[in-house]
């Protein structure tokens, strides 16, 4: 098992700078402390100014702030008195836009979005300086008495950033006082934009130092926040394009006005004993900070992740009851305030999403642990601030942008969650109204109108809440976890309405769209709910082990409770990240997801028959007419995607080697042929009930346009060669059990040209699939060109590419073969009207072009 890792890698010292050069206080013009010392280089620097008494630079004119850093003000400068006690301790940089113009808002930049983070050290250098290290932690010895050790302190030395002349020394001696004026005024990447990549993404340039200003620093216990007002130069667009997707690229042209933000820097105290750490384990979804470890691997070296989590104990006096299994309260509960700028219906419900998950923090053992709160009024507490990094909160937006996220700050060292401030866009709410549209009207009489009650809307804003929260509490997405649940019991009244749809609301399973209007299921049987997955997942992450005292032996505990869990399908993490398992997928439902579709599409032919009165709104155009059906057409497309993935698909099982059973399983034939069975009736075989002309005659869409992109998904997805490439796979291995290529190919070919063999006439639909399953043929054989050095992957995925170009298989073999017989069975056909004869023969041009091409 792995050890405890909490000697860091602590490296101090001088830095030997080339030619002379140091770090300047503030990042601008060199100042005494870079000048060279008398004879270096054969030159002589001027005198360095000696540190003055206290009272000389800290006048009774100073505006003095008490806190983790003392902070003073004296006019327009800005000095910070370091006590000893906190040099060499580890802080938090974290900045933010505090508030933002229409110009960055336009490139999705908000009050509260983050812009940058890292770790910061003050320390005394020589000749009366303070030097500020930037600190990374990626490199780890934990064995100090190593020579493993020694050589990593000698490697791995952590970069001066800033150099500050020590002012004066406090009267006690125990401090020191620093100028930071020019520092925090300057363009640096540590205080606030940390890349150049967040400039570019708001399309801004370089600070415009005329126009920028410190506004106001506060110090707190164990924080220190500065707000400033920055101007930027607005980067003009290059005249090239750049080389992402077609987006334009700046900074490659004269700026073209200005930027001003108001930016917020937060100084935190990182714990000087930190929180003993969590190692992550693939079979519990959570976020991780990682480290390479030059200990743990006698032969090697080995990359360490740690699960983020806030650090939850409980307080001395309750360690007795928390033992013999009483819950107690921690030391300190996480704590949500809700901006105050939010609508105030909305609150409750923001609230509400954040206490739900007191009820898994008591599997932990822990009760109140989680707390939703009102932000004080300035009369009730007028030292209160969204800004302070002491306060984590929902931050409300003013955007239009259909979104919400749950980021969150954390400790490198350990994971230990330091506070978080989660997105929450105000046109979330059109895209819960949609998405509750679409998949309920059919069975919730409440869905069927474009404006819903403040009541429905705010049970929509909870579920939303307490998602977003659950990724701040550390949980990543468990798309897998929909799948345990058998399709028949989403529409078991008593059953759904006590289990719910979903073990986890950290899925994407919106809501309950298997249900029927004849299954009278209530509201508790269609929403989202933190479920026996999340509960699971807070236990695992944040019970205490008062007697264990490593992470090692932490670990031990917790492997054990996680192998007995895992008998359990429900409380599986299914991964978010794997192309090829149909178990994991987002906005699906069930453990069949051909019956669940099925279901789904009874419910959409409900609501297209219906969505002209639902969406009518007296005096409105056809605008929500519009928009509701590209969210039905949308929902079809789903259920596609969700059957496709079933083809070539490679279900990831999350076990350790004390586990029995495989990691990786085909999906059985018959999953295959019925997924396929499927395609062939809900898709391919026009789906003429979604093509209600008086909806499309007045919202302008073509029924070509909506058939062709529901039929060429599934198609894109089918007929790929990474599906190709598993199906070969799946033969190499399971021989006559397997869903072959040749299988594929044959279930396709019946389905889309059922036409050849009796000579029916075949429609304009028709023509269109049968022309886009050709095109995706000959693409495989004739693919573009790649761009130079790359070669395009096939076979499997799931983290183990088999290395094959298609050419290397008998992918290619097979595509060239169907086009051949599928040649042949256009020229023996029979067709009698024009259009079919003139579509068959352009069909046989473009296969005997394509093949002519490969020899």
């Amino acid at each position: 098992m792995k050890k405890n890792l909490f000697t860091l890698l602590m490296v101090a010292g001088a830095v030997t700078f080339a030619h002379a050069q140091r770090p300047t206080q503030g990042g601008g013009a060199p100042t005494d402390s870079t000048r060279r010392a008398p004879g270096a280089f054969g030159g002589a620097a001027a005198p360095r100014a000696q540190p003055k008494p206290y009272d000389q630079v800290i006048t009774n004119k100073a505006l003095t702030r008490k806190g983790m850093i003392t902070a003073h003000r004296i006019d327009d400068k800005f000095y910070f008195e370091i006590a000893d006690s906190t040099l060499n301790r580890d802080i938090l940089v974290v900045s933010r836009i505090s508030k933002s113009g229409a110009e960055v808002r336009a490139a999705q930049g908000y009050a509260g979005d983050q812009i940058g983070s890292s770790v910061i050290r003050f320390e005394k250098g020589p000749n009366n300086r303070i030097f500020m290290r930037k600190v990374s932690f990626r490199a780890y010895g934990a064995d100090s008495t190593s020579s493993m050790y020694q050589s990593l302190k000698n490697s791995s030395i952590q970069p001066i950033a800033a150099s500050f002349d020590i002012a004066a020394y406090t009267p006690s001696k125990n401090g020191s006082v620093i100028d930071v004026t020019t520092y925090i005024n300057s363009d640096n990447d540590i205080f606030y934009f940390g890349s150049s990549a967040f400039k570019s993404r708001f399309g801004i340039g370089a600070q415009q130092a005329d126009r920028s200003y410190i506004q106001d620093v506060k110090s707190f216990p164990t924080n220190v926040e500065i707000k400033t007002v920055k101007t930027y130069a607005k980067a003009a667009q290059s005249s090239g394009m750049g080389g992402g997707g077609g987006m334009p690229s700046f900074g490659g042209g004269a700026p073209t006005g200005s930027v001003t933000l108001e930016l917020n820097t937060s100084l935190v105290i990182l714990p000087k004993v930190p929180m003993k750490a969590r190692y992550f384990d693939p079979r519990v979804g959570y976020f991780a900070v990682g480290y390479t470890d030059f200990d743990l691997n006698p032969q090697g070296v080995k990359e360490v992740e740690l699960v983020k989590r806030w650090r939850l104990e409980p307080k001395p006096q309750d360690m007795a009851k928390y033992k013999r299994g009483e819950l107690v309260e921690p030391i300190k509960p996480i704590v949500f305030y809700i901006d105050p700028a939010t609508p105030k219906k909305w609150v409750p419900y923001l609230i509400a999403g954040v206490n739900d998950w007191q009820k898994a923090f008591e599997k932990a053992g822990f009760k109140n642990a989680i707390i939703g709160k009102i932000a004080p009024t300035k009369e009730q507490d007028s030292t209160w601030s969204l800004d302070d990094a002491r306060n984590s909160a929902i931050v409300y937006k003013p955007s239009e942008i259909p979104n919400a996220s749950g980021p969150s700050i954390s400790d490198p060292r350990t994971g230990e969650i330091m506070e978080s401030h989660i997105n929450w866009y105000h046109n979330v709410m059109k895209l819960v109204r949609d998405w509750y549209f679409i998949q309920t009207a059919a069975v919730d009489k409440r869905a069927r109108t474009v404006n819903f009650s403040d009541e429905l809307m705010g049970d929509l804003i909870r579920f939303v809440s307490s998602h977003e929260v659950g990724h701040t509490l550390g949980l990543r997405h468990n798309y897998g976890s929909s799948s345990s649940v058998p399709v028949e019991n989403l529409r078991n009244k008593k059953w759904v309405e006590e289990n719910g749809h979903t073990p986890s609301i950290m899925d994407y399973a919106r809501f309950n769209y298997v249900a029927q209007p004849e299954d009278n299921i209530s509201k508790s049987g269609l929403y989202p709910r933190i479920g026996d997955y999340d509960k699971w997942a807070i236990e695992w992450g944040y019970k205490y082990f008062p007697d264990s005292k490593s992470v090692a032996s932490d670990m031990k505990i917790l492997d054990k409770m996680t192998v007995e869990a895992a008998k359990n399908r429900r409380l599986w993490f299914g991964t978010e990240t794997n192309p090829d398992d149909p178990h994991s997928q987002n906005e699906d439902l069930g453990d069949n997801a051909m019956k669940a579709s099925d279901y789904g599409i009874k419910n959409l032919k409900v609501i297209v028959a219906n969505l002209k009165t639902w969406t009518k709104q007296p005096g409105e155009n056809y605008d929500e007419l519009g928009n509701m059906y590209g969210q039905l057409t949308t929902q079809f497309g789903r259920y596609i995607g969700h059957v496709s993935k079933n083809i070539g698909g490679i279900y990831e099982n999350p076990k350790t080697v004390d586990q029995e059973g495989l990691v990786y399983e085909r999906t059985p034939a018959a999953t295959q042929k019925e997924a396929m069975e499927f395609l062939n009736r809900q898709v391919f075989t026009t789906p003429k009930w979604l093509l209600d002309q008086s909806i499309l005659d007045n919202i302008n869409e073509s029924p070509l346009v909506v058939v062709s992109r529901l039929q060429n998904a599934a198609l894109s997805r089918v007929v790929s060669t990474r599906v190709l490439g598993n199906l070969i796979a799946a033969e190499a291995t399971d021989g006559a059990n397997a869903y072959k290529i040749s299988d594929l190919f044959k279930d396709l070919n019946a389905s889309i040209f059922t036409e050849l063999k009796g000579g029916a006439a075949i429609d304009v639909y028709r023509r269109n699939l049968q022309k886009a399953y050709v095109d995706r043929l000959i693409a495989i054989i004739n693919p573009p060109a790649a761009p130079a050095g790359l070669v395009a992957a096939f076979g499997r995925g799931a983290g183990a590419p088999t290395g094959l170009t298609a050419s290397q298989t008998d992918a290619i073999s097979v595509v060239k073969g169907q086009l051949r017989e599928l040649d042949k069975a256009i020229k023996a056909s029979s067709q009698s009207d024009t259009l079919s004869k003139y579509h068959l023969e352009d069909l046989s041009d473009r296969i005997e072009q394509a093949l002519d091409k490969k020899k």
